[in-house]
């Protein structure tokens, strides 16, 4: 699952104090079909906002002169139907919030991910024409995808968006599970509020009570300045906790009284601090075997089950296959270039694999062949072995096989191709290393 690129043409002025960034970002919107306009400081972008109407705004914050976060309130005064995305450093993600608080759509970080900002203004757009949106067949703005098991997920996710309640989703790692977090919170009436996402097992443990929850001056060595968490970030929005079954349990006891009354300390602080945010929390582990074994709190467990959404595997929708292969084609054209096709014979492969690593790992192979394909159209040859060593070019589980198998003789192909290297094994599958274990442990592969 990613974001939809295509669109209706805006009207985009972009406004950054470095020439590089504003031509790097003129020449990317313009070949997405966009018409576009430059300015080099707030005050600019103020006088050309005077001049005739633009649909969208993507202007840097940190600015000599008239700063974003100033602009950004002139821009709203002259034009309250304008769009504003901000661009903000990561330690500066705390004021691009701020921004969305005085009325800005969303923000980006620097340095400049072309795919985020192409996502953004899919969102836009689709804020702006929803009945548009809705009409484009096995899509839901930034949902790819027909099969009844993701309609019947986005069916849930679409019911449950309009409540507060706090939600669990489950599923396997690249299955898209924060997808589907963004699009109940799109479709939430705090759409116009944060969304903060945090994988809690990509931050070391001894940093992520800091991160969640924030810390005050001089908590521990370093903290030379009061800092908010992500909760704190994420007030009247969603705050999005991925892999929640990674979190230690003296986190899981503070995430469980923020649950109860929405309050929350700060490390090193005393002060209880009212924090209004909508919790959805995922995770690719059996909580209710992490429950049973002691790892995982009974309270907190049945706390964050309010509502539980499961988001299947690829290997259960293969209907799905031709419609992602077809958006990252898309996606990962370069620019000014028409999208490859891929051959009939590539697609039945791509149909029969098991997709151990799931959307994520199947955007990587397509990827991948985009880059080593010399023609227009993408072959069998250009597939990563452990596609084209499932032989079969017919969908379904191959030579009587269940989907286990298969992916258990993926696994193990995958990793006699490295040499054993598991990390580099992971990077192939489109999986974390964490996840390439747990499968090893759970098929019993020994190499």
């Amino acid at each position: 699952m990613t974001a939809r690129t295509d669109g209706p043409a805006l009207r985009v002025l972009v406004v950054d104090d470095q020439a590089s960034v504003r031509e790097l970002l003129k020449a990317v919107l313009t070949s997405d079909g966009h018409e576009v306009e430059q300015a080099s400081d707030g005050g600019e972008a103020v006088r050309a906002l005077g001049t005739g109407f633009h649909d969208l705004v993507v202007m840097d914050i940190r600015m000599p002169g008239m700063d974003g976060i100033a602009a950004l309130e002139r821009v709203k005064e002259i034009s309250p139907r304008t769009g504003v995305v901000m661009m903000t450093a990561y330690a500066s993600v705390e004021t691009a919030v701020r921004a969305m608080k005085l009325g800005a759509f969303d923000y980006v970080t620097k340095p400049i991910d072309i795919d985020e900002v192409r996502a953004v203004i899919a969102r836009f757009v689709g804020s702006l024409h929803p009945e548009e949106a809705e009409e484009l067949p096995g899509e839901s703005r930034d949902v790819v995808g027909a099969s009844d098991a993701l309609r019947s997920v986005l069916a849930l996710s679409h019911q449950v968006a309009a409540s507060d309640a706090t939600l669990l989703i489950l599923g396997e790692s690249g299955t898209g599970k924060e997808v589907i977090a963004r699009e109940i919170h799109r479709a939430s009436p705090r759409a116009r509020d944060p969304f903060v996402a945090v994988n809690c097992s990509a931050i070391p443990e001894a940093l992520l009570e800091s991160e969640l929850f924030g810390h005050e001056r001089g908590a521990f060595t370093g903290a030379v300045r009061q800092r908010k968490g992500r909760f704190e970030l994420a007030a009247g929005g969603t705050i999005f906790l991925d892999e929640i079954g990674d979190m230690s349990p003296a986190l899981q006891a503070k995430l469980l009284r923020f649950l109860q009354d929405h309050r929350l300390q700060r490390v090193g602080g005393s002060a209880d601090i009212a924090v209004e945010a909508r919790v959805i929390a995922a995770t690719n582990r059996n909580l209710e075997r992490e429950v049973a074994e002691g790892r995982f709190r009974d309270d907190l467990y049945f706390r964050l089950n309010v509502v539980t959404i499961v988001v299947p595997p690829l290997r259960e929708r293969l209907e799905d296959v031709p419609l992602l292969v077809e958006h990252f084609l898309r996606l990962h054209a370069p620019e000014g270039i028409k999208p490859k096709k891929i051959s009939p014979r590539a697609m039945r492969l791509l149909m029969t694999y098991a997709w151990p690593g799931n959307v994520r790992e199947l955007e990587n192979a397509v990827q991948r062949a985009v880059v080593l394909s010399r023609g227009e159209t993408i072959f069998p040859e250009q597939l990563p072995p452990s596609v084209r060593a499932t032989g079969s070019e017919e969908p379904g589980p191959a030579g009587g096989r269940t989907m286990r198998e298969i992916e258990r003789d993926v696994i193990v192909r995958t990793l006699k191709e490295t040499g054993g290297n598991r990390t580099n094994a992971a990077k192939i599958l489109g999986i974390s290393r964490r996840t390439l274990q747990n499968k090893i442990r759970e098929y019993g592969v020994d190499l």
